[in-house]
Parts: C-alpha cells; structure tokens; sequence
C-alpha cells in the first residue's frame, strides 16, 4: 500500500557554501537546500520520527508520500542553517550526533578525512598516502601491497571518483586503526590549514544547540560514540562504543524507545542483537532506496540521499 512507503532523506553539512572556508566540503548549499524543502512541501507529508517509531513500532499509519528528514554527524552547520529553514518550514528534522563530537571536542576520523578532500588535489592526495602506506608498511602493522590496494578500492562512488573513494576508504576501515590515524593526522596537517582541536571547536554542535533542538520538537538519536565502523569492530569494542554514547546522550533521548543511525551504514547481527537490548526501536542503514515499513526489518530501514531528490536529481523515483 502506498502509506507502507516511507522516504528519508540523509543529511550531512548544510551550509552556505561559496562563503564558508572550505568551498569544496561534499555538502549541502543552504540555497539547494530552501529549495529542496519546498519540494518536499509540495510533494510530501514531512514527518516526525515520532510518527515513524508509532508506525513502525506500535502499528500505527503514515500519511502517504512520507517523508522523514534525517541529518547525520551533529554539524554546527545544521543548527545554523537548516534548523531555522526548518522552522521558517514548519517541518521537523532528526539529528543523529556522535557522542565524542560534544563530550571530548576532539575532530572525528571521518571529518580529518573530509576536510583533507575538501583542501587537497585527488591525485597528488592519493600519491601522498600511497607514498606514506609504503612508507610505514610493517612498523608496527602488514597490510597487503599499495597496487593491490589500489586496484581493489579505486572505484567510481555514487557521487565521486574513484581518487576520493579510495583515499575514504584506506583511511576509514582498510589500515589498521593505528596507521590510518596517523597517515590522517599528518595529511590533515599538510593540507587543511588549522589545528584539529580548532576545527573540532568550530564543526560540531555544543550540548546547549542539542538542548535547543530538542526543546523545539526537533529529534536526537544515537550515531555512536566514536563514529566507527560498527559492523568491523569487535563485539567487546563495538558494545563499549555504543555504551558510551548512550551514557552521553541520556539526556537527549528516552532509553527505553531510542533510535539508532548506523555510522557509514555499518552493521551486523551482534549490533542489532545488543542496541534492540539497549533498548533501540529503530536502525537507520544506508540502504540506497525507500522504506517500506510493513516489510522492512525496523532496526534496518534504508535511506536516500539527499542529493537523490529535487533540484539535485530525479533518483528517487528509481529506488522504489
């Protein structure tokens, strides 16, 4: 049935881009982004996680054509941009943030890696950490050859080449934790122009900006502590960082009915098993199509991106 259909739409930065310091960051325009939410206006029933946990939870409907507006990673931006587009709107927005972002105020893997694509030249970046993956290859680790490497994970993204998916990948989960934090730091420092602790300042949301959030009818939810991989990480790790972002974000969600927004869509049956003991009643993948709530596993519901609706792309028609 129609009303079984849910969309959600993910977000990351949304900013005004051609003002801000780094141009080239894979966001959002703030311009793209009033024109996306009227489309979604116009042709949708935006609604709250709320009414998603009633629907999928506890056997209640959705509107037809629902839409849900989820934003990922706890970014300063979202606050400052698309949280007062959002009211202007009337519509209602769910924000995942990764505990470390706000308790420690240190600059997540993910965004070091952001920020050194944003500054850099792909393929004098991609030269660098291949000279670099050479260079500490058996000092304290082995990992298999740089061409093999290369060849492997070198391809073409859904919205990038095959330069910025491969040093995504070999920074994120292909190097051993150790040496790709390492290769990060010092490429974020050739690179990005500003002292990690500066820009985590700036990037990330304080708990007074969650607070207000929340206080508006907005919805936070759980993105891990550390945004790791979940799904490659040791069950005793992996429960440990989940742990400690529920301890961090106790007061911003209810223990017993939370919502848990997978980092880099990674998961597998040992996270779904302890966060439905924690106490999750909805997962967020990134499963590239709609949700169909009658069908679809409720700590698995797939997700768009936003560059998949209007004025960026018709994609969504597709992912049915």
């Amino acid at each position: 049935m129609e009303n079984d259909r849910l969309y959600i739409s993910m977000y990351h930065y949304t900013r005004d881009l051609p003002h801000s310091r780094y141009p080239h960051i894979k966001g959002m325009d703030v311009g793209i982004f009033r024109q996306q939410l009227e489309f979604f206006k116009e042709n949708f029933n935006v609604v709250r996680m709320e009414d998603v946990i009633e629907a999928v939870c506890h056997g209640g409907m959705l509107p037809e054509n629902a839409l849900l507006l989820t934003f990922d990673d706890g970014y300063a931006d979202n606050f400052t941009y698309a949280f007062p587009i959002l009211e202007e709107y009337g519509l209602h927005g769910s924000f995942f943030i990764p505990g470390k972002t706000f308790a420690e105020h240190t600059l997540l893997d993910v965004n070091k890696i952001h920020y050194i694509l944003a500054s850099s030249d792909h393929r004098e970046l991609v030269a660098d950490i291949k000279e670099k993956m050479d260079l500490y290859r058996g000092e304290e680790y082995d990992y298999p050859p740089t061409d093999e490497l290369w060849e492997k994970y070198a391809v073409d993204g859904r919205f990038e080449g095959r330069e910025p998916t491969f040093a995504k990948r070999i920074l994120q989960t292909v190097l051993p934790e150790k040496i790709r934090n390492r290769i990060s730091s010092e490429l974020f420092e050739k690179y990005v122009g500003v002292s990690e602790e500066t820009l985590a300042y700036e990037l990330y949301m304080t708990p007074e900006q969650i607070r207000t959030l929340k206080r508006h009818g907005m919805f936070i939810g759980l993105h891990g502590y550390d945004h790791y991989w979940l799904g490659n990480l040791p069950p005793e790790k992996m429960k440990e960082d989940i742990s400690k972002a529920l301890e961090v974000m106790d007061e911003f969600i209810d223990r017993d009915q939370w919502v848990m927004n997978y980092p880099y869509g990674s998961y597998n049956d040992e996270v779904l098993s302890f966060i439905k003991s924690e106490g999750a009643c909805i997962g967020l993948t990134t499963e590239v199509r709609a949700a169909d709530i009658t069908e679809d596993a409720p700590l698995e519901l797939p997700r768009l991106d936003c560059n998949d609706f209007p004025p960026k792309s018709e994609n969504y028609r597709e992912k049915i």
